[in-house]
């Protein structure tokens, strides 16, 4: 069963879809409202193409597609928690990839009929910023059956892995 029930992957809908906030606002109805020049602002070129206008880094040069480390993983641009290291697996497309999100209104999806493939778009909730895409049924063994494929730039690893802890120095 999928996790959106409409249309987009072939379910009934049962809600309509998604919409897109006013041009320039940054905002999904819940978070973060910002100006497209306060948003140019805080982000690097490179993050604002990626989140703001919804590009695409290239595969196998993000910084989190092959990572391993524990925690949590938050929008780049708010701060939002979206992902954990739990829901992470290794599906060797090039992007980090996870199975679901760390709660679903955490994220919100937009059907994406752009360059001419029909896919789900995966916002961040808090901020409405583009974070990458969902696509199901592709065979991996995952509980959900769903490929969270999510650009490195789009968002940020905060470890929970203990830090190395040296015992207080002793005086000789």
């Amino acid at each position: 069963m999928s996790i959106f029930g409409n249309s987009i992957f072939g379910n009934k809908a049962t809600e309509p879809p998604a919409t897109e906030p006013p041009a320039g606002t940054g905002v999904a109805g819940n978070g973060v409202e910002k100006t497209d020049a306060q948003w140019r602002e805080e982000l690097t070129p490179e993050e604002y193409h990626v989140l703001r206008e919804a590009g695409t880094e290239r595969p196998y040069t993000g910084e989190y597609w092959d990572t391993h480390t524990a925690g949590v993983y938050q929008c780049r641009a708010c701060g939002a928690d979206l992902f954990t290291s739990n829901e992470k697996f290794d599906s060797h497309c090039g992007w980090p990839s996870f199975w679901a999100p760390l709660a679903e209104g955490n994220v919100r999806y937009i059907h994406d009929r752009t360059l001419g493939m029909d896919r789900v778009e995966v916002r961040c909730a808090t901020c409405d910023s583009h974070l990458g895409h969902v696509f199901e049924g592709e065979g991996y063994g995952t509980p959900t059956d769903q490929r969270y494929c999510i650009n490195s730039i789009s968002i940020r690893l905060v470890s929970t892995e203990d830090p190395q802890v040296n015992g207080p120095e002793r005086e000789s």
